[in-house]
């Protein structure tokens, strides 16, 4: 029995070539380029919010950089091109080109979750960042309620999952020798329903599998 496989409808280079001449950001991934809707306010105060802490956290002399979303971030293994809101390299930067636009190397990266990028923020796309080799953390972040959750690298296929509450919290991010504290990432953001703080769930932690989907808390 022949299995008919659907040809790419763009191949990489066309799309490198396409967006680097764009006024508007595109993610490519199977062969699709896939426009990028423009963000809320909230999701750009948190934006950077964060890259202004981790900033400020990595004294001189450190290694690591911060790049906010124009950084463009490709997975070799599956071919995604993809902007995360934030990107944090602690090696010797790593890219595609000469063009020095696209890293391969990330230490820590940083997705703040939308209604409509939620699922992919959690399942498809995480699943391609696994495969990265230098990535440590990967962090969610909540635009709709004051909540962080992290996923940390702990054996191959492994990933450690911790989730902190509350404007009154705070979630280290060992890969980068950083903390953040959610009143710094929600400066300035309002919620509609105030929500209350909740302390640290100490010691929840799980592990789970590379390739499944984590679960929804």
């Amino acid at each position: 029995m022949t299995t008919l496989t659907k040809a790419p409808r763009h191949t990489a280079e066309e799309y490198l070539a396409a967006e680097r001449k764009a006024e508007y950001k595109s993610e490519f991934d199977g062969g699709e380029i896939l426009p990028m809707s423009g963000a809320s306010r909230a999701h750009n105060l948190i934006v950077t919010n964060i890259t202004t802490s981790l900033n400020l956290q990595l004294i001189p002399g450190n290694r690591c950089e911060v790049y906010g979303a124009d950084m463009r971030v490709h997975v070799p293994l599956t071919g995604l091109y993809t902007y995360p809101d934030v990107t944090v390299v602690c090696e010797e930067p790593r890219f595609t080109g000469m063009d020095v636009d696209t890293l391969l190397n990330p230490t820590a990266l940083v997705e703040v979750l939308s209604d409509s990028t939620e699922n992919r923020d959690r399942g498809e796309k995480f699943a391609q960042y696994q495969t990265v080799p230098a990535l440590e953390e990967y962090v969610l972040i909540d635009q709709y309620r004051p909540r962080v959750e992290v996923f940390k690298r702990h054996t191959e296929g492994q990933w450690l999952y911790s989730r902190v509450d509350g404007l009154d919290a705070s979630v280290p991010l060992a890969s980068i020798g950083c903390t953040l504290a959610l009143k710094d990432v929600y400066r300035r953001v309002s919620f509609e329903e105030p929500a209350a703080s909740a302390p640290l769930e100490e010691g929840r932690q799980e592990s789970g599998t590379g390739a499944s989907e984590p679960r929804a808390q």
